[in-house]
């Protein structure tokens, strides 16, 4: 495949557009498959803690605080080592690392020697090969897709990603009520490894990377996305908007669990059910974004998916068993809703506006303080929960979720249709 230059507007598509394109086809049925077993982990390892091991629920949220604690650590020297490596390897080797720490639970579990150390040792080795795969992946998209295809390339991983959302917790939940929750980890494992086998069947080449950018200083490029960012008024009130969010999200997301199941006293299959059926937003959310970008203009679909993943939020602390469990459902179906549309709008516009060779370190940047603030997140809601009970940590998060949307009106983005294709110095 000839890959268009940045400039290039041109954007001639086969019949079925990217359906008929071989290798973001491959790309697709790769994140497809592990997506849904990394969403499996996400009960299925609280589970395991819960009902094996007899967490409480700080040690639940610290385990989702591991799994997100490497964009602290390794996050911004991460960005300048993918803009300076091959991405598909680096992807690929990502995804066998999260295979062995996966297997390594059922086989612990089987010797009778599984801790929740060691769940936090696999949480914190999946989340440091997250980040690197990640960040390659933002970076790899553009060099299988011409600028004209990115929404739609967008669009349709993010449509994938959450329909995951909803079959993954579904399955955790079925998995743990037949055969236990370990079990359910075997099937994250094998998804990686799937993952792996269509990453290296993809044919097109990277171009390779320049020898003068691999011989300067990890430091100066650190430095150099970081700051664009920061000088950057769009990606900076983005970025800060992606950070607060996450403190609410992650916040209630790390004891929902917790909360279902101990204070609600719900069966782990209707908790999986619950948790995909909360998620379900997002399929609607991702298959309209483009549509929405179009007709609204990117900037106002921006505005409108925040509003719709803070405000909604407040209806979660609302769920009681029996029809009081509508209350969550509809909550999280309009949150996922927001969060769809806002990562496929906000993903296209970053992947389209920073110059490529910046990419991987404006992307990281960015990640650096929206997921870097989901550790912290998830270690104060388990505090919370520890000290004043999880129903008043879940109340804290989604309060503090349904005030975030008011971020984006201090920032240019309130007054423009669409968000511009280049940055203003260029």
């Amino acid at each position: 495949m000839t890959t268009a230059t940045r400039g290039d507007t041109t954007d001639v598509r086969p019949t079925g557009g990217l359906l008929r394109h071989r290798d973001f086809r491959l790309l697709w049925a790769g994140q497809a498959v592990s997506s849904v077993g990394s969403n499996v982990t996400t009960v299925a390892l609280p589970l395991v803690a819960v009902a094996v091991l007899d967490a409480g629920t700080f040690q639940v949220a610290v385990l989702t605080a591991a799994a997100w604690l490497p964009w602290l650590l390794i996050g911004l020297p991460a960005g300048a080592w993918v803009d300076r490596l091959p991405r598909r390897p680096v992807m690929v080797i990502c995804d066998l690392l999260c295979a062995v720490a996966f297997l390594s639970v059922p086989l612990a579990a089987l010797l009778d020697r599984l801790t929740v150390v060691q769940l936090l040792v696999v949480a914190l080795s999946a989340g440091a090969a997250r980040v690197f795969f990640e960040t390659a992946d933002q970076v790899y998209l553009p060099v299988l897709l011409r600028p004209g295809q990115l929404p739609e390339g967008n669009a349709k991983l993010q449509a994938t990603q959450t329909v995951s959302y909803v079959i993954g917790p579904g399955l955790a939940g079925l998995i743990a009520q037949l055969t236990g929750a370990v079990a359910a980890l075997l099937l994250d494992a094998l998804t990686f490894l799937l993952s792996a086998v269509f990453l290296l069947r993809i044919r097109t080449r990277e171009p390779r990377v320049r020898p003068a950018q691999r011989s300067r200083s990890l430091r100066r490029d650190i430095t150099e996305g970081l700051r664009f960012v920061i000088r950057d008024p769009y990606l900076r009130v983005l970025t800060v908007f992606g950070a607060a969010s996450n403190i609410g999200l992650t916040g209630y997301q790390a004891v929902l669990v917790v909360f279902l199941i101990r204070e609600l006293r719900l069966q782990p299959g209707l908790v999986g059910g619950l948790v995909g059926v909360m998620s379900a937003g997002g399929i609607i959310g991702a298959l309209l974004a483009t549509t929405l970008a179009r007709r609204c203009g990117t900037a106002r679909a921006l505005l409108i998916a925040a509003a719709l993943t803070g405000p909604p939020a407040l209806l979660i602390p609302l769920a009681a068993p029996g029809v009081g469990l509508a209350w969550p459902a509809v909550g999280g179906l309009l949150i996922g809703l927001g969060v769809a549309i806002g990562n496929v709008v906000k993903g296209a516009f970053r992947q389209t506006y920073t110059p490529h060779h910046l990419l991987g370190r404006v992307t990281v940047s960015m990640h650096l303080l929206n997921y870097g603030t989901i550790p912290l997140a998830a270690v104060l809601a388990g505090a919370i929960g520890a000290r004043y009970g999880v129903g008043t940590a879940i109340v804290v998060m989604t309060a503090w979720l349904a005030l975030t949307p008011l971020i984006l009106l201090v920032g240019p983005i309130r007054r423009r249709r669409d968000m511009p294709a280049a940055p203003a110095a260029s």
